[in-house]
């Protein structure tokens, strides 16, 4: 008995424990402006487990932009760093001006992960539809590394609808890339899933860089296309890995039917 009780403990040792899964996060308070009352919002930014709602410090972005209608505007200068717990976040306040397709972006600093013995930079986008001018929503976004490209429109999704994307690295579609996908509850909530493994669900692409994913519920749900970087990045003397991160966030609407 002793052991079995020695080997069962030696295996367990040997299984390494279930990671959780970093994302880069821009959440806005809205996915949609369709009123004039409405065009005042504010975006949350993280670098967050989303599914269990736990945080990491972000420090600040390195760079951080809106695209209305393809022409970019910096607005690094107007975050505000915030808590949420213990850990630093920050925010953005904007006003909606005009009608148009607003897709913000984030690049983060390169944040190195001990446990992982690598640096991770996750490429951060959300779109904000205001008052039905979205247009350009399948066009890549000029300079960035990688990302994911939507081919269904990201503003007009209900759950259950079919997320089609297309991952790009250097501008060129990942074959056979790792999508990560995962549920965020919302602020101060934490989800539950019946097994560790169906916190972060993986797809993969094709061979065309697409990938496909049926959400369950209503809500935010944020992918990550991981992939490695061709280059490395100095820590204490030795030069690391980096993990590079194409990482979208959309709404899934709840169906209404009939106004139900």
């Amino acid at each position: 008995m002793k052991k079995l009780a020695l080997l069962t403990i030696c295996c367990l040792l040997l299984v390494p424990a279930l990671a959780k899964a970093h994302f880069g996060m821009l959440i806005p308070s809205t996915p949609t402006v369709m009123d004039t009352k409405d065009a005042n919002i504010s975006l949350d930014a993280k670098f967050w487990h989303p599914f269990a709602n736990s945080g990491m410090n972000l420090v600040k972005p390195k760079t951080f932009q809106v695209f209305i209608n393809g022409a970019p505007t910096d607005l690094l200068p107007n975050l505000k760093e915030t808590k949420e717990g213990e850990f630093t976040t920050w925010r953005l306040d904007y006003k909606v001006a005009r009608p148009g397709l607003y897709e913000f972006v984030m690049e983060p600093q390169p944040y190195f992960e001990p446990e992982e013995d690598k640096f991770i930079i996750h490429y951060t986008k959300v779109f904000v539809d205001a008052f039905g001018g979205g247009e350009g929503w399948d066009v890549p976004t000029p300079g960035l590394k990688t990302e994911i490209v939507p081919l269904v429109n990201p503003g007009a999704v209900y759950a259950g609808n079919t997320f089609v994307g297309r991952v790009l690295l250097d501008g060129k579609p990942v074959k056979g890339g790792e999508v990560e996908v995962e549920w965020y509850p919302g602020k101060g909530k934490a989800a539950k899933a019946p097994y560790d493994s169906m916190v972060t669900q993986v797809v993969l692409t094709n061979d065309e860089g697409l990938f496909f994913y049926t959400p369950p519920a209503e809500g935010w749900w944020g992918f990550a296309a991981l992939n490695e970087a061709d280059y490395k990045l100095p820590f204490e003397n030795k030069d690391r890995e980096v993990e590079l991160g194409g990482v979208l966030w959309v709404y899934f609407h709840k169906f209404q039917g009939l106004g139900q």
